[in-house]
């Protein structure tokens, strides 16, 4: 049985992640930010975990891995933060940049050291990190820059686990989910969470370690970092 951990899985892609795995009979561990949004989960999680930790407190993360014994054999770092209202280059929140970056760039990193020697025991071991469209270099816009900045650093962050992973045969790879009906996306998004969490998961049943590194759209195709 595939085992997952699923980070931010009270609401949006996260929780549809964890209702799709359990749906394929994966072993599935959710973490959560606060004992009432563990309370308020819509679903069980047959013989699975719920996990209470803020994914910027890194010590209630080791304490969290700590707990697991069995192997893990994909990790999906999904929580995230569009940012402060104010984060426009010529008018930024700082304290808020700083915050996202927390969350969206540090935290994923900060799992996949804590959760590592879980994955090791994994023969088929992978970490996949949603990530955006709006990180591509390509882009010159301005808007939501501390969003597009933390999602771009998220990006070269985990290149850089995937090349020092690779020996060990732990894939890494970057998640572009598209524009998605969530409470971040908002009701006039393109695509339905519940297929983007189905996309996601099927990239992480098919993922080889040829494609460590890589950043593909939940469609499955590469995209251009």
């Amino acid at each position: 049985m595939t085992s997952i951990l699923i980070t931010g899985a009270n609401r949006g892609i996260g929780l549809e992640l964890a209702r799709a795995a359990v749906d394929k009979g994966w072993l599935v561990h959710a973490s959560v930010r606060t004992q009432a949004q563990a309370e308020e989960l819509p679903m069980s999680l047959p013989d699975g975990k719920t996990m209470v930790f803020d994914v910027t407190d890194r010590e209630a993360i080791a304490k969290a891995a700590a707990g697991l014994t069995a192997p893990i054999d994909v990790v999906i770092n999904n929580a995230g933060v569009i940012g402060p209202d104010r984060q426009s280059p010529l008018n930024m929140d700082f304290e808020g940049f700083a915050q996202t970056l927390a969350i969206n760039t540090l935290a994923p990193l900060a799992i996949a050291q804590a959760f590592l020697p879980h994955l090791r025991q994994s023969e088929h071991a992978k970490i996949l990190t949603v990530s955006s469209q709006m990180a591509w270099m390509g882009y010159a816009k301005s808007d939501r820059i501390a969003y597009r900045a933390s999602k771009a650093a998220v990006n070269k962050v985990m290149q850089g686990l995937a090349t020092d992973l690779e020996a060990e045969k732990i894939a890494v790879c970057l998640i572009d989910p598209g524009w998605v009906k969530t409470d971040m996306g908002g009701a006039e998004a393109d695509n339905d969470a519940g297929d983007v969490a189905k996309g996601i998961l099927k990239i992480a049943e098919d993922l080889e370690i040829s494609k460590t590194g890589a950043f593909f759209k939940w469609t499955g195709e590469e995209r251009p970092f």
